[in-house]
């Protein structure tokens, strides 16, 4: 009786696996305006306004934002540096990021030595 039933298991896993193998199979086709071929072609040439920056540190004296800049670069030399007069500081900003998740990233890794560093959105220029 055991193997009666053994085989019978056997048997229905049998089935049940072939039967699933054929019905994860199947055909897609998509039927799609030309004009979203173009809007996708025309986005890719847009430039993204939208950028991330982390701000590092802030110091009314140009020579020690200077000094902590180059600090910066030589502990994180993957992200560019610049010192920005922002009324009535100098500040070090850190990277062009396109995205906040890769700004989140880095800012993480900047994060553990400098513990005051934070993450903005500049204000652009109009020109």
């Amino acid at each position: 009786m055991a193997i009666k039933t053994k085989y019978f298991s056997v048997v229905i896993l049998l089935a049940m696996f072939s039967f699933t193998m054929s019905a994860q199979q199947g055909e897609v086709n998509v039927d799609q305006d030309s004009d979203i071929d173009k809007l996708l072609e025309y986005k890719k040439d847009i430039k993204t306004t939208k950028v991330y920056r982390i701000q590092v540190y802030q110091s009314v004296d140009p020579d020690k934002a200077q000094r902590e800049k180059s600090n910066f670069s030589n502990a994180y030399g993957e992200w560019p540096a610049e010192v920005v007069w922002n009324t009535p500081n100098y500040k070090v900003w850190v990277g062009n990021f396109a995205t906040r998740l890769e700004a989140d990233r880095a800012l993480v890794k900047i994060k553990k030595k400098y513990m005051n560093a934070i993450i903005f959105q500049p204000k652009l220029d109009k020109k």
